[in-house]
């Protein structure tokens, strides 16, 4: 894999990806079950449909390009327990339908704040000529699964699927990550034409991410990389497409809670999303 700039001040030696280096448990992903009490913020009222736009598109660098844009977890999802708790096939084992997500500690849930994101990422998108399509738009009461999140952006045949999320980690736990997928082959799961190119997509985002935001990768998960490659989430193992989650900050930090509460900083991260989507995209 290439090296990959990851600092905010612009890029000197680089570093080269290497093997995450995580000594604490891996939350975040669609495996990302908070331990924290349910929030109690006001959930986000539905404003769109999931569907494509129907407005007509501008002319720009990413025309006749298709990205599938997945909102982690659903606002409704603390609502419907039993449903999300439902086991569903991830190719190589059975895993929960979704989860509820964390949140920070003043009850902002990560269900809102990838909802935003990902409105903000896909008005970024579509000016650039890109179709776009959110697996949800907190118009269905709960999910969808996790194997579903997955087919989504399989029958679109999407150029590339970015999965938004945010982690809920220990305090002092810091800076984004991205979670690329790993090769895996089994039942339903084959990741073997996927590997390569979710790894360029999931570096390119990485080192615009980090410049446009100004937060450094993580320095908890990924071994100052900013990159993780994990086995074990459904939405990676069932995807025929190229694909990555990016958890965008720890919500249980205080430090982080207060860039990820910040609209103005939500929209440096759906710029620097953006921008490494397009550097792939054109590359």
């Amino acid at each position: 894999m290439a090296a990959v700039c990851l600092t905010a001040a612009g890029c000197g030696g680089g570093q080269e990806p290497g093997e995450a280096g995580a000594a604490s448990p891996r939350p975040g992903g669609d495996a990302a079950t908070s331990t924290d009490p349910t929030p109690t913020g006001k959930q986000p009222e539905p404003t769109a449909s999931a569907s494509p736009s129907a407005k007509p598109l501008p002319k720009g660098p990413l025309t006749g390009r298709t990205v599938v844009i997945d909102p982690g977890h659903n606002p409704g999802n603390r609502d419907h327990t039993r449903e999300i708790n439902r086991q569903v096939d991830i190719g190589t084992g059975r895993k929960e339908c979704d989860t509820t997500g964390t949140a920070t500690n003043d009850g902002y849930a990560e269900a809102r704040f990838t909802l935003d994101v990902s409105h903000r990422l896909r008005a970024l998108l579509e000016a650039e000529g890109a179709r776009v399509r959110l697996t949800h738009d907190a118009d269905r009461p709960f999910g969808p699964c996790i194997d579903e999140r997955a087919r989504i952006g399989n029958e679109a045949k999407a150029d590339a699927v970015v999965s938004v999320h945010a982690d809920g980690s220990a305090v002092g736990n810091r800076g984004f990550h991205v979670i690329l997928p790993a090769g895996v082959k089994g039942g339903g799961a084959d990741t073997s034409k996927i590997v390569k190119s979710s790894a360029d997509l999931g570096a390119r985002i990485a080192g615009h991410f980090a410049r446009t935001t100004g937060s450094a990768p993580s320095n908890y998960i990924g071994g100052n990389t900013g990159l993780d490659t994990r086995d074990d989430l459904g939405g990676l193992n069932l995807s025929t497409v190229p694909k990555v989650f990016v958890e965008c900050g720890n919500m249980r930090d205080p430090k982080d809670a207060a860039l990820l509460t910040s609209a103005s900083w939500r929209q440096k991260a759906a710029q620097g999303l953006a921008d490494g989507i397009t550097s792939y995209l054109k590359g």
